[in-house]
């Protein structure tokens, strides 16, 4: 009897019954939810799914994200640039920069969506952060997630980087959330119902020297982005260039699932209730949504300065898209617009502001990097 009992006893005292707290169950709560938006509204569920698992993992089982535990491992590759470099090669692979090659305008509607960045940095700053902490921070206004884990390593500030990266993925996958309301309310009906003209073809030279230019300059300009840039430049031309399908079908589809697999479920597994709930991962998120939130309305406004300047031949919905969540963002605006004319197509002229945030985040990113002297 008495080794029946202490079997009995090591089994109940093993589960995780007995060790979860108030603060895990809210989580696991909050997993739910992700799960919920991901599976019942397709809210980005690529991306959610995976978030969401690992947050319920490691809220049942901390042990998980331990040294020694499976989630250790595929943070590893998170805090080491890996996973995020990969995610650009394949975010390259899978992006037609055939739109912003058409309309360079749409570099300037990209621009104007890092805004957000810098209000959240400002932010971060007043709140009591350091000028490190916040640079980290803001970088989640530009919704990137692999440009904020990037810059987060790069710049030491692991202790926080869980809380930024959730933050960042859980804005890009919130976005026909959040985006909506800001587009209706910054923008007029009679602007919304504009009907661009369509883009000019784009030759297959065209597409082909954009990655190669495009990497080398920002990479002379700003040599700490070339992991970034680089990456989605040379998954770029694996797409352009016509001879390495095999390389970019990988890129694109096989090796870019693989990653997402690896850095959404170790993001979200970082979420434990006693790394989360504390006021300092509080601030982050909220100066996370701000900063997008900024972003948003920044691009929405100078894509309306544009409509006038233009005499009416620009969208202002779609410099709503200059934040980096590609395609996203892009869809949002084809959305929105969609809902005031139904026979205005948005999504093509959207992506070029679309892709013009990506690389405009990471040209943020590497200037805080040389600003702080981090190679």
């Amino acid at each position: 009897m008495e080794y029946i009992s202490n079997t009995l006893a090591n089994l109940v005292s093993q589960s995780a019954f007995t060790t979860m707290t108030v603060g895990n169950i809210i989580m696991i709560v909050v997993a739910c939810f992700f799960l919920y938006l991901a599976i019942a509204k397709g809210f980005e569920p690529l991306l959610l799914t995976p978030i969401s698992f690992g947050m319920l993992l490691v809220n049942i089982y901390p042990d998980i994200m331990a040294e020694g535990g499976l989630f250790h491992y595929f943070f590893l590759l998170d805090e080491w640039s890996i996973l995020p470099c990969l995610i650009f090669m394949g975010v390259g692979a899978m992006t037609d920069f055939g739109p912003l090659i058409a309309n360079p305008k749409s570099f300037i509607l990209g621009a104007a969506a890092q805004f957000g960045i810098f209000a959240a940095y400002f932010g971060a700053i007043v709140l009591g952060f350091n000028d490190k902490q916040a640079a980290a921070i803001s970088i989640i206004g530009g919704a990137d997630g692999p440009t904020s884990i990037f810059l987060a390593t790069r710049l030491g500030q692991t202790s926080i980087l869980g809380p930024i990266a959730v933050a960042a993925y859980s804005y890009m996958s919130l976005v026909p959330i959040i985006q909506p309301p800001i587009m209706r309310l910054l923008i007029p009906e009679k602007e919304r119902k504009i009907k661009m003209s369509q883009l000019r073809t784009v030759s297959k030279l065209e597409k082909i020297l954009f990655p190669v230019i495009v990497a080398s300059l920002v990479s002379m300009i700003l040599p700490t982005t070339a992991p970034l840039i680089g990456m989605m430049m040379l998954g770029n031309l694996f797409r352009e260039c016509g001879v390495v399908r095999q390389l970019q079908e990988t890129a694109s589809n096989a090796l870019m699932y693989i990653v997402v697999i690896l850095l959404g479920t170790s993001v979200g597994a970082t979420t434990s209730a006693e790394a989360f709930l504390n006021p300092t991962t509080l601030k982050i998120v909220v100066l996370g949504l701000i900063a997008f939130a900024f972003g948003t309305a920044a691009g929405c406004l100078v894509g309306r300065i544009m409509c006038k300047v233009t005499g009416g031949k620009i969208n202002p919905l779609i410099g709503s898209a200059g934040v980096s969540a590609v395609p996203m963002a892009a869809r949002v605006s084809q959305k929105v617009g969609a809902e005031s004319d139904p026979t205005n197509f948005l999504l093509m002229h959207a992506m070029g502001p679309n892709v013009a945030g990506v690389v405009g985040t990471a040209v943020v990113a590497g200037t805080f990097m040389a600003v702080f002297g981090v190679g």
